[in-house]
């Protein structure tokens, strides 16, 4: 019966509550943070819902920034909480300011909870945290951050720019598994959790409950089963980030993100749908199509030219007009970027769309910045 299984799934040792606490432990390192980390059994929009729905309050007033989809999910989690929502939002070809955030606090005094996306791979952007943390942190509501697609693939200080609730996956940048992610509670956002008799108790939202049978027992016995193989993927992944060293992960995603933007620019008929290099998200380069060619079409043409590149086309009402290029975790690699640049050129060959240089241009243009940001 068990001659096909692999040996991995037949002689692990059971994970105690000892090495999941440590596993969390590397995690806390990684995020910067000296709060509370809980790893969740769950992709990460379970940690995401739960911080929302624990820490707001029926009746509060929620500022919500939107640069992307995920931005736009926390809002409909926002209103079903009975939270009045005030909604900042920046085209998706760049990232919002912190003045905008201070304007809205200034307008709305009575905001109490800030929820921010750090990256948007979706989209391909990024938003400046420490200066909106700032601006949130003197105005005295919490702020709640997904770091999932940020996380190790550009500075990511939690304690540092006052993220009350930090939520990170495991998926992207870390290289690691999708089915755990892990959020870090602030001592103010466990205060107001435990005020809200709204916030979730005895559920698989409920971070009270990960408090009362895991934090406050002093992390001695876990309250469930846990997702083992999971969380062994979660530590070998940080392990290795530890191993090469987070800087060196985060410049090589930062060439990766250089290289592709300077490769495409030089291709000449696509354009990086995220204007400004400084909002360009690390993780995930997002492309614009040339007026008049459905992005899907392209996608489709670079694919068949190379089906192992980490290129698709952007979902929803964005799918006609971008493209997304993945470089994230292992695909932040040199060969991978170039692969995916000479993938497109080939695809846009095959829809007879021309402009600007060509392959060897592009290639030429995105090693060059690849090796000044490797280099900086």
């Amino acid at each position: 019966m068990t001659a096909n299984i692999a040996p991995v799934l037949l002689d692990l040792e059971p994970l105690g509550a000892a090495h999941f606490a440590r596993i969390e432990d590397k995690v806390a390192a990684l995020m910067r943070t000296r709060e509370s980390v809980v790893a969740m059994q769950g992709e990460a929009l379970l940690p995401l819902e739960a911080c929302i729905r624990s820490a707001v309050r029926p009746g509060s007033t929620a500022l919500n920034i939107i640069t992307g989809p995920y931005g736009e999910t926390f809002g409909g989690w926002l209103r079903s909480c009975d939270a009045e929502v005030v909604t900042v939002t920046a085209p998706f070809s760049g990232a919002v300011g912190p003045e905008q955030v201070a304007e809205a606090l200034r307008v709305h005094p009575e905001i109490d909870f800030v929820s921010l996306v750090h990256a948007e791979a979706a989209t391909g952007n990024t938003n400046p945290v420490a200066a909106i943390g700032a601006v949130v942190r003197e105005h005295g509501a919490l702020l709640m951050l997904d770091a999932v697609a940020s996380v190790a693939a550009e500075p990511l200080l939690t304690d540092e720019w006052g993220v009350d609730l930090c939520v990170i996956g495991g998926q992207k940048a870390m290289a690691g598994p999708a089915g755990v992610s892990a959020v870090s509670v602030s001592a103010r956002a466990w205060e107001r959790i435990a005020a809200n008799e709204r916030a979730p108790r005895r559920s698989y939202l409920s971070l009270l409950d990960w408090k009362k049978r895991w934090i406050d027992g002093g992390r001695t016995a876990l309250p469930h089963a846990p997702a083992q193989l999971e969380m062994l993927a979660l530590e070998q992944a940080v392990d290795r980030i530890e191993a090469a060293g987070l800087d060196a992960v985060i410049a090589r995603h930062r060439a990766a993100a250089a290289a592709t933007r300077a490769g495409v620019r030089a291709l000449g008929a696509l354009s990086p749908y995220v204007t400004r290099d400084e909002d360009a998200a690390p993780a995930a380069t997002t492309l614009r199509a040339p007026d008049g060619v459905d992005a899907r079409e392209i996608v489709t043409a670079a694919l068949a030219a190379d089906p192992a590149v980490p290129v698709q086309a952007a979902a929803g009402t964005l799918a006609k007009e971008m493209i997304r290029v993945n470089h994230y975790g292992l695909a932040a690699d040199r060969a991978v970027v170039l692969a995916s640049l000479s993938a497109l050129a080939a695809g846009l060959r095959a829809l007879d769309i021309t402009a600007g240089g060509g392959t060897d241009e592009a290639l030429e243009a995105a090693g060059a910045a690849w090796d000044v940001v490797s280099a900086g």
